[in-house]
């Protein structure tokens, strides 16, 4: 009988270990997210850092050029014309990715299970939790102690400005307090998210000298175009890059993930993994 019940003991403490197993590797499992590895390589690679880093000095190294050339222009739209000769520097920095990295945000996302949601994303907004993108603080400041003008176009919601504004002055960028200097989406009629008429109310008044983003819409009108249009672009400005205009690393989202799509929103993800699978190259 001894025997009996230590064998239903035993059992008993294998079926409690296995079930203590399994949910603990189903509690650790991370979900079927595409943008997982994005987010860890952001959040944990060296090379991220360097990456952004590597922007920013070049760009410090190289904002004596355009000090001293009046000619200089990082508007295509400015260089159609000579009246912007004489005003004064400016330089445009996308916030999202480009100055401020949200990549918490997005690990809070996968964790959850959830998806990009207005109401999350402006929850985590108005926290004001975001730390700096490596390099920006620190060359942002080195530009306006040049005398260059600070402007940041960003596709947050106006109604998250205060809250922005708030994080950007405690992690230290040039933040002024005479002018609205930090442009969101909606805040002024006109202001879309294609930040076309943004950017021609700075360039207006001053000479844009250089430009920062993490994608091709903070450059120039990219949205709803095709990947070839886009390489092409790149293909036609590329001697801006590195120079005039900066891109900062973004591997978790942005334009380039709808273009891959044909801007196709009601897709099934049956479907959209087809379209993953033929895009891509494996050369055979």
């Amino acid at each position: 009988m001894k025997v009996q019940n230590s064998l239903f003991l035993l059992l008993g403490f294998l079926i409690v270990g296995c079930s203590t197993t399994q949910n603990t590797t189903s509690t650790n499992a991370l979900p079927d997210d595409k943008s997982v590895q994005a987010t860890l390589w952001v959040q944990n690679s060296a090379e991220y850092q360097a990456l952004s880093v590597q922007a920013y000095e070049t760009a410090k190294r190289n904002l004596s050029l355009p000090l001293e050339d009046s000619f200089w222009t990082a508007s295509i739209t400015q260089e159609e014309t000579e009246s912007y000769m004489q005003l004064p520097p400016a330089i445009i920095l996308d916030i999202d990715e480009t100055v401020l990295d949200n990549s918490p945000f997005q690990a809070r996302m996968i964790k959850q299970g959830k998806s990009f949601n207005v109401e999350d994303w402006n929850a985590w907004c108005n926290e004001g939790n975001a730390e700096a993108v490596p390099g920006a603080v620190h060359f942002t400041q080195y530009a306006a102690e040049q005398g260059v003008e600070i402007f940041y176009i960003s596709n947050r919601a106006y109604e998250v400005e205060d809250a922005t504004r708030r994080n950007m002055i405690e992690l230290g960028f040039p933040v002024s307090s005479e002018m609205d200097n930090i442009m969101l989406n909606g805040e002024e009629p006109g202001w879309t998210s294609d930040k076309i008429k943004r950017r021609q109310l700075i360039e207006e008044n001053y000479r844009v000298i250089m430009v920062f983003g993490d994608d091709l819409n903070d450059f120039f009108p990219a949205k709803n175009t095709t990947q070839k249009k886009r390489a092409d672009s790149v293909n036609r400005y590329s001697n801006y890059f590195g120079k005039k205009w900066f891109v900062l690393p973004n591997p978790v989202y942005g334009s380039w993930e709808n273009a891959m799509f044909d801007f196709q929103s009601d897709l099934t993800n049956e479907e959209r993994n087809a379209i993953l699978q033929e895009r891509l190259d494996t050369r055979n």
